[in-house]
């Protein structure tokens, strides 16, 4: 049985989408593992670097794709216990974090997200089933 309600920090370019900053990148197969990580009750954090309107673009991208986003930047419940500025979550999926499986896509220059390998990562550490 997966671990319920927990708190993911995901990142956007080059985790859900390909690396195209400013502009949105491509899907890279994100969606259907983070809607599943929904219907389980789990709550998304974007955690990025975008802001003003490139984060809007961002934001635009989660609803067209029909993923409601717990929060964007913060953890609104740590503010409870802490100050700190750090983000808190229990996993976080970025991919410029050490082990995080990555692909070339075609004709790209740097990595993105694997997320049938973040599947089975999920998978083998309890997050999914």
């Amino acid at each position: 049985m997966a671990i319920r309600k927990a708190t993911i920090l995901i990142d956007f370019d080059g985790t859900v989408v390909t690396h195209a900053y400013p502009e949105v990148g491509e899907d890279i197969g994100a969606v259907p593992v983070l809607k599943e990580l929904l219907k389980q009750e789990d709550r998304l954090i974007l955690s990025t670097m975008r802001s003003g309107e490139k984060l809007e673009a961002a934001l635009a991208w989660f609803k067209r794709n029909g993923i409601e986003l717990w929060a964007v930047n913060e953890n609104p419940t740590q503010k409870e216990w802490t100050s700190s500025s750090k983000i808190h979550a229990d996993l976080m999926i970025d991919d410029t974090a050490l082990g995080c499986p990555t692909m070339f896509i075609d004709g790209e220059r740097r990595p993105a997200a694997d997320w049938r390998r973040i599947r089975e990562l999920l998978v083998r550490i309890g997050y999914l089933d």
